[in-house]
């Protein structure tokens, strides 16, 4: 399409004696330019444009300093503006294809009210760089969809993507691991998707109420009040997939339920999402009357941290007892995950791998040394 007298790219901006008109007509005329295919040396290159319609949350989708936006750029080898509510992508004709993919898909979901986390994002781009699909979500990788306006729970590592696929796929689960793996973030993100699907009609949240060393006996109130400080983490990771009146709601319908794990005994739990939460401080007979309260359509997810047991000393931790015994049945799995998972605050896996370092040399300096010429253990 020529331009017309009024608006030669020379001229640009438009001088005084220009109307206000021949600027529009400048720019109507150079985005019909720029979405042909363009020829510079021996590479063509073509342009694809959006319009975000509330250009005001660009900073939301895009990040502070358009961080995505360079990620994408860096990602597909493609040229990305933003600029008054239009984004433009430059390059070759795949890789702009593919770029155009993921920008679409944050578009689409600011338009359905969602918001898309960094790591949201990454999954986005990760699946985007292999398939150009036309901006579908259903084939997005090991997500887990929530009723919040993260409207999804991307498992961070390969540990955590492996324990995601594990609660699909059998019907008791453990994950035993240090602090901040996630391991009881996405077993209640794996929970509520499930509830939410009608794959099963209640939610059952349970912990043991040892913490510390402290006893129960010595906190003020009545049992409710007592135990409601051990169950505020569950309360927390529910409060992040859905909506607290929702929430509200199905606990007074007696539909998610948070207890003591002491409240499940001679229950039979049918129809259940079970988790229990800091399980390396139940007593193996503890575990055994929880693993027995598991019925009909039932899955169970069993979640701690062997390191930080809190039992009195002399009395043994169910979860340190129950690996040996029921390792190897179809149908329950144990996942262990590490500080390479830990996806709190870098510190946290700085410490965690200090503390593990403390505990090996501790190890070390217990066994006992063999004395030369004097038999060993293996000798007699």
């Amino acid at each position: 399409m020529p331009l017309c007298g009024c608006c030669h790219p020379l001229r640009f901006p438009p001088t005084d004696s220009h109307s206000q008109d021949a600027f529009t007509c400048f720019w109507l005329n150079s985005l019909s330019l720029e979405r042909n295919k363009q020829t510079t040396g021996s590479e063509e290159t073509t342009t694809a444009e959006l319009v975000l319609e509330e250009h005001h949350r660009a900073r939301d989708l895009f990040g502070a300093r358009e961080d995505r936006l360079r990620a994408i750029e860096q990602r597909f080898g493609v040229r990305v503006i933003s600029r008054g509510g239009t984004v433009k992508i430059t390059g070759e004709a795949q890789p702009v294809q593919r770029a155009r993919a993921v920008v679409s898909y944050l578009l689409d979901e600011a338009r359905k009210g969602y918001t898309v986390d960094q790591y949201h994002f990454l999954a986005v781009l990760e699946k985007f760089s292999d398939e150009p699909a036309a901006g579908g979500t259903a084939s997005l990788p090991d997500r887990i969809e929530v009723p919040s306006r993260k409207r999804y729970i991307f498992p961070r590592t390969p540990g955590q993507r492996e324990y995601v696929e594990s609660i699909k796929k059998n019907g008791i689960v453990f994950a035993i691991g240090p602090a901040g793996t996630g391991k009881t973030y996405l077993a209640m993100a794996a929970a509520v998707s499930e509830l939410v699907n009608d794959q099963v009609s209640r939610l059952i949240l349970a912990r043991p109420a040892v913490e510390a060393g402290e006893k129960l006996g010595f906190l003020p109130g009545d049992m409710a009040e007592k135990v409601s400080p051990y169950l505020r983490p569950l309360y927390d990771a529910l409060y992040d997939m859905m909506e607290i009146p929702r929430i509200q709601k199905l606990m007074a319908d007696g539909v998610i339920e948070v207890a003591p794990l002491a409240f499940m005994r001679g229950r039979t739990l049918n129809d259940a999402f079970i988790i229990l939460d800091e399980a390396q401080n139940t007593t193996p007979e503890q575990m055994k009357m929880f693993l027995t309260r598991l019925g009909f359509n039932s899955k169970a997810v069993v979640t701690g941290d062997i390191t930080q047991i809190d039992l009195p000393e002399k009395r043994a931790s169910g979860l340190m007892e129950v690996r040996s015994i029921l390792q190897g049945i179809e149908g329950i799995k144990f996942c262990y995950l590490t500080q390479h998972d830990v996806v709190r605050h870098e510190l946290v896996q700085k410490i965690v791998r200090a503390y593990d370092e403390r505990d090996r040399r501790m190890a070390e300096k217990t066994q006992p040394e063999r004395m030369p010429g004097l038999p060993g253990h293996n000798d007699v």
